[in-house]
């Protein structure tokens, strides 16, 4: 971007040197004045001052101020036009927004990448929002000004490194791929993984055998929408109650019961303690329905003599009010 400004004011900054030095040394030619006074001439001249000669004029130098007085003013004009062209063309604007864009992603750290902000992305997009994670989003497609506003938005081809970078991959958490095709998950799969060996990548597949495919590239989790989706109405049509209940439970906004994971920092007093011993059942009334280890087992139904170790993650079930307390004891 600057680049092309540079370009297009190249050439009326060089026409103004040009003439800048041509009046100069004509004057001294012409007059036999001195640098200064020459230069003076030429700067006053050209830029329409109108503070008067320095000294009397020859008929020779009068003639010679007329020709420089003519370029002088059609090369400024020239000048004037080009800057214009840039401002009224939005390119000044887009460096401006840029640099701010730049600004914005370089304070951001353990953030996610949403590549891709169609019906998928946007709902990924506002629940994670909503949650308070921060997001930077990739789209290649052209996006309202409005949402921009609401949103760290790179605009560019997430397949490509150099589009990852800019959105500062090397300090995100995790990824989100949800592009149209599987190919194109893929790319960014491989890609990301190769950028940032710790990310956490989260992408979707839609054809059959694409999954595999995606999790031998560095995925972490593969989604399909068709299978999930499929699953979810026949489990509406079979446990319509347990689909309710964990809509119910999990759906954002709830103010009533929601269902979290809480995860048990080092130094927390619920380390080494039963679930008995901790109080959250008999204290908080939450439900513990799951505890998942460090190592990613799964221990469901925990019972009372359950022991809670740090680096935990307690699947829990209760009051809003209540879940930010539990969130707080397990802060350490």
């Amino acid at each position: 971007m600057f680049s092309a400004i540079r370009n297009k004011l190249f050439v009326p900054i060089l026409l103004i040197i040009v003439i800048n030095t041509f009046g100069t040394i004509g004057y001294m030619v012409i007059e036999g004045w001195s640098f200064m006074d020459s230069l003076f001439m030429t700067v006053t001249t050209v830029t329409t001052v109108g503070y008067g000669e320095v000294h009397d004029l020859t008929p020779r130098g009068e003639i010679f101020t007329i020709v420089l007085l003519i370029l002088g003013v059609g090369t400024i004009l020239y000048l004037l036009s080009a800057l214009a062209k840039i401002v009224i063309e939005g390119e000044l604007t887009q460096i401006i927004g840029r640099s701010r864009l730049e600004r914005r992603i370089k304070d951001l750290k353990d953030h996610y990448i949403v590549c891709g902000y169609g019906r998928m992305g946007k709902t990924v997009v506002k629940e994670l929002a909503s949650n308070g994670v921060d997001i930077i989003i990739v789209e290649k497609e052209p996006v309202d000004a409005a949402l921009k506003d609401e949103y760290v938005i790179v605009e560019g081809d997430a397949t490509k490194d150099n589009v990852l970078l800019q959105a500062g991959i090397e300090r995100a958490y995790g990824l989100v791929s949800v592009l149209p095709t599987d190919a194109e998950n893929l790319f960014v799969v491989l890609s990301a993984r190769g950028l940032n060996q710790n990310l956490l990548i989260f992408t979707r597949a839609g054809e059959e055998g694409s999954e595999e495919k995606i999790l031998r590239a560095g995925a972490d989790r593969v989604v399909s929408p068709y299978h999930t989706g499929g699953m979810r109405i026949a489990n509406m049509i079979l446990k319509p109650a347990i689909v309710d209940f964990i809509e119910y439970a999990t759906k954002a906004g709830n103010l009533e019961i929601q269902m979290e994971e809480v995860e048990v920092r080092p130094g927390s007093a619920l380390g080494g303690k039963t679930l008995e011993a901790s109080g959250i059942g008999r204290d908080l009334g939450i439900i513990i329905a799951a505890i998942k280890k460090p190592d990613g087992a799964m221990q469901f139904s925990p019972t009372s003599k359950s022991v809670i170790e740090s680096g935990d993650t307690l699947i829990a079930l209760g009051e809003i009010s209540k879940l930010k307390t539990l969130e707080a004891m397990a802060g350490g």
